[in-house]
């Protein structure tokens, strides 16, 4: 994975985010807190992004993707990269 840049963002006991953004201009947020699908179980949301804005009309996602593990949250990067 060639990652433009990655900002990590822990704030307890709310949580932690993790937002990606690669090369072709597609990102994602990945949180953990609260209010995310699938925190009272330490797993993940994804959200994918276009230029630092929720995007909801790739064919990864139209929606936030919820209850991922750290492993489904990297393939998921992987084909977010290759859009």
């Amino acid at each position: 994975m060639s990652l433009k840049k990655m900002t990590f963002r822990s704030s307890p006991p709310y949580g932690i985010q993790k937002e990606y953004e690669f090369e072709n201009g597609y990102g994602a947020s990945v949180i953990c807190h609260q209010g995310s699908y699938g925190h009272e179980d330490g797993l993940w949301e994804l959200a994918v992004l276009w230029q630092g804005d929720l995007c909801y009309t790739t064919p990864i996602a139209n929606d936030v993707i919820g209850h991922l593990t750290e492993a489904e949250v990297n393939d998921h990067l992987e084909r977010i990269e290759a859009l």
